[in-house]
């Protein structure tokens, strides 16, 4: 499984546009999940497994090369932790959190 990049050929889009890229990325299972994971502290595999209700090793272990691919994601000493573009990117979804929040309340009217 080839990990989506801008400029290359993503579910959704034969353009390489950027912003389809990154849907693409994300919306593949568990990336948001580690995502959402890593921004508060870096985990090692086994912490961010238990984090991620179990996942298989095999899967978690595709997901962090996804995204380590992408410069989402690195290694430290300590774990995996988000890269500054990965920060970048849970506080440019920040608004969308709120946004999801407001549509949650509209929808149990």
């Amino acid at each position: 499984m080839t990990t989506p990049l801008p400029k290359k050929l993503v579910r959704g889009s034969t353009s390489g546009v950027a912003i389809m890229a990154v849907f693409d990325l994300l919306g593949r299972k568990w990336n948001m999940r580690i995502m959402w994971e890593l921004n508060t502290a870096s985990l090692s595999f086994r912490a961010l497994q238990e984090q991620c209700d179990g996942m298989s090793p095999s899967v978690l272990n595709t997901r962090i090369k996804q995204l380590t691919e992408a410069k989402l994601v690195y290694t430290t000493s300590e774990g995996y932790k988000l890269t500054e573009l990965g920060l970048s990117l849970m506080n440019t979804l920040n608004p969308l959190r709120d946004w999801a929040a407001e549509w949650e309340e509209e929808i149990k009217q």
